[in-house]
């Protein structure tokens, strides 16, 4: 199976020259393979949120390599990374950011309006992103009279309306009760499996990560290792036995 996503000894730091340097990335490593399910995790401040934003193209301050469906996104120009952002990369956060005094399917709809699509050209895509995330009957209420799960379903539908091939989430039940990260979390196992969607959270949850087909752990932002992976749930009609043979990726 194809890489969607390659991360190859990156590093990072925040600080400014002549000041304190703080060190957050020293050399990670990881592979995402396509139709896998992969679940970030790490203490707080290893680094995690900040290898998702590296990864979606978000900071571009690092040092290494990071490639997003075989492209190579290190040095690339901003213009043609946009691209990369807009048509292959879904952004889920741990806020909404739903704009508040638009509808739900206008929420949906925004980016993909902003990047030259008609309405009329998205309605069958909408209506059927609207039914998988159980928002059909919500679809003309403000964000305001939606509960926290159902603006973070809102925030789903955004992000997958326009058929990427990864989605990257960052903490996305972080702000919601139990019942709704559980639900939150089968939506995304849902998108996995019966879409094929590659998806990489950062999570703090044990529960989170245990939806998805492999955890891995970032370590004080120096070592990826893998822990429980699970080959055998990987979205794709070919057996990659290599996958069951996978050991820790070593930073350092």
């Amino acid at each position: 199976m194809e890489n969607m996503i390659e991360v190859r000894n990156v590093s990072k730091s925040f600080g400014k020259k002549g000041g304190v340097i703080t060190p957050v990335l020293n050399g990670a490593d990881l592979e995402v393979k396509k139709g896998e399910f992969v679940s970030l995790m790490g203490a707080s401040g290893s680094g995690k949120s900040t290898l998702l934003y590296l990864i979606g193209g978000l900071d571009r301050e690092f040092s290494g390599e990071i490639e997003i469906c075989g492209q190579n996104i290190s040095s690339m120009k901003e213009k043609k990374l946009s691209k990369i952002r807009l048509g292959k990369i879904g952004f889920i956060f741990q806020f909404y950011n739903l704009v508040q005094n638009l509808s739900v399917e206008d929420n949906i709809l925004l980016p993909s309006l902003v990047a030259g699509r008609s309405r009329a050209s998205l309605k069958k895509e909408l209506d059927e992103i609207l039914e998988i995330t159980g928002l059909t009957e919500k679809r003309k209420s403000m964000p305001g009279k939606l509960s926290g799960g159902q603006q973070q379903r809102v925030a789903i539908a955004r992000a997958v309306i326009s058929h990427p091939e990864i989605l990257l989430a960052d903490e996305a039940t972080g702000n919601l009760d139990s019942q709704s990260g559980s639900e939150i979390m089968e939506l995304f196992r849902k998108l996995n499996r019966e879409k094929g969607l590659t998806i990489l959270q950062v999570t703090h949850s044990e529960k989170c990560a245990s939806y998805g087909t492999r955890t891995v752990v970032l370590e004080n932002g120096k070592t990826v290792t893998e822990k429980n992976p699970d080959s055998s749930r990987v979205i794709d009609t070919r057996r990659d036995k290599s996958m069951d043979k996978q050991l820790a990726y070593q930073a350092i």
